[in-house]
């Protein structure tokens, strides 16, 4: 199996990301319409949520509305307002030395992923960030030196919210510390169970676990991996072994001070480095975020793609995974 990598650059919307949403969109549109359309959010419902919950990207949304085509239909997946369920699994950590750093592995499909890291600068604010549904975002760092990661939660339950996707965004285009994150992770209805862990530049850190159906609660926990408090879904639980990882990350933050590059090398072996892609889970890459320096640096064993706000070539890179 193999994935391109893209790397895009375009400041504010345009022809850019309306190409890549064209090239996308029928897959995206296939995923949407997967559960029926019966009792789900209109297109003016979808846009009164954005304008309730996020109003400071609301605009952006109807620009991109437009630029995507101005269908019902589109404009609606664009919203990220109680989309289908979706499932990841993922390890995320922050390196216990001085210098704030961000680790995280994403294992989702390589069915459903965009594969590509976009640096824009929308509405003033510059963001380089791993893409879903090319709104949201799955990772990032903003040029305030905030960086943002999310794992799945490990719980069933579904309700009315927003894709989490479309929630890292909002932080990224608005906040700049981990405060005032905290505070917008405390306020905003996620539609699922998700751990959302956020640096800034001053290395304050915070993990929340949002939930659709119990309030938001925010820690102090530096590592997150697919379950909260407890494990609640024991079957998915035991095929991600998210305790296990949860553990070893723990224990690796007990241990005597190693280096960024041996903290990094981590992600990249078992038990976190997973090669489950046949069903789903594999470790499509490696991120880690240094925020203070307004960089992230992707990679994949034998592989490093470094981006940052200062050095951001618009290249691809090819990437071959392991068999299961």
């Amino acid at each position: 199996m193999s994935l391109t990598f893209r790397a895009v650059s375009e400041d504010q919307p345009g022809p850019k990301w309306a190409g890549l949403f064209a090239g996308y969109w029928p897959a995206y549109h296939a995923w949407w319409r997967r559960e029926g359309l019966r009792g789900r959010p209109t297109y003016l419902e979808s846009r009164r949520q954005l304008r309730t919950h996020m109003p400071e990207i609301a605009d952006l949304y109807d620009t991109l509305c437009e630029l995507a085509g101005g269908s019902d239909a589109q404009a609606r997946f664009l919203s990220f307002y109680t989309p289908p369920a979706y499932l990841s699994g993922c390890s995320q950590a922050i390196w216990p030395g001085e210098t704030p750093l961000l680790v995280r592995n994403y294992d989702y499909s390589q069915k459903a992923f965009d594969a590509v890291v976009m640096k824009t600068r929308w509405q003033g604010r510059g963001v380089i960030g791993t893409t879903d549904g090319l709104f949201g975002l799955v990772d990032g760092v903003n040029d305030a030196g905030l960086a943002v990661s999310l794992t799945f939660g490990g719980r069933r339950e579904v309700g009315q919210g927003f894709g989490v996707p479309l929630i890292l965004r909002y932080i990224l285009q608005t906040c700049t510390t981990a405060d005032e994150a905290g505070a917008v992770l405390k306020r905003v209805p996620s539609h699922m169970s998700y751990n959302v862990t956020v640096l800034d530049r001053q290395r304050n850190y915070l993990t929340a676990y949002l939930t659709p159906d119990r309030p938001t609660q925010i820690t102090h926990a530096a590592v997150a991996t697919n379950h909260q408090e407890r494990v609640e879904w024991s079957s998915h639980a035991r095929f991600t072994a998210t305790v296990e990882r949860e553990r070893f990350l723990l224990h690796r933050l007990t241990l005597h001070p190693e280096t960024q590059d041996k903290f990094v090398g981590a992600f990249l072996k078992p038990p976190l480095y997973s090669t489950a892609f046949s069903h789903g889970f594999g470790t499509l890459f490696t991120a880690a975020y240094r925020p203070a320096d307004g960089a992230v640096d992707i990679h994949w064993p034998g592989l490093d793609w470094p981006k940052s706000f200062d050095h951001f070539p618009e290249d691809s890179v090819r990437v071959d995974f392991p068999a299961a």
